[in-house]
């Protein structure tokens, strides 16, 4: 083989291994950030830090930042509703399996592979809520205890998670 043919291959192979470092692999991976006492809720402008119940997270591409809500079902509204489609880069919830309900500070979890329970008699910022936990067994001990269904992230369907004359049609709002 030629030193001229060496080379050029060498700097093939060298051009190939560093266009392959400057690829990404996707997505870069995210994770939750801890509510202050100052954290307003995207969709309201509500305190979280202020009312009980699960809070949520939502990170879009383009953003540094989560967008926060107040309560799950506010997450799930503007996750579910068609004209708010936007590439999402991560979901997280508090689960409430650890999590103090009174005022729930860390224990987030990823909100696609959380257990819900709606149709508890438990309330979060906006009255009715969906409760989140890490673990079916806390899912399914809160329903025994609070009432309601066990539910997986993908069974939340936009019906269930309608704003219209308040959350969940809450007349003592």
């Amino acid at each position: 083989m030629t030193s001229i043919r060496r080379t050029l291959i060498l700097a093939t192979l060298a051009a190939a291994l560093l266009a392959a470092c400057g690829q990404s692999a996707g997505p870069t991976a995210v994770a939750p950030l801890e509510i202050s006492r100052n954290t307003s809720c995207s969709l309201d402008g509500m305190l979280l830090a202020d009312y009980p119940g699960p809070k949520a997270q939502i990170f879009y591409a383009g953003q540094a930042e989560p967008d926060f809500f107040c309560d799950t079902i506010e997450m799930f509204h503007v996750y579910l509703t068609p004209e708010q489609v936007r590439e999402v880069r991560g979901i997280f919830v508090q689960d409430m399996g650890k999590a103090d309900w009174d005022e729930p500070h860390g224990y987030w979890i990823d909100a696609k592979s959380a257990y819900y329970v709606y149709g508890s008699k438990r309330e979060g910022s906006m009255g009715p809520t969906i409760a989140s936990f890490a673990l079916e067994r806390d899912a399914v001990k809160f329903a025994t205890e609070y009432g309601g269904k066990v539910y997986h992230f993908a069974d939340i369907k936009p019906d269930m998670v309608v704003l219209d004359g308040g959350v969940l049609n809450d007349s003592h709002m």
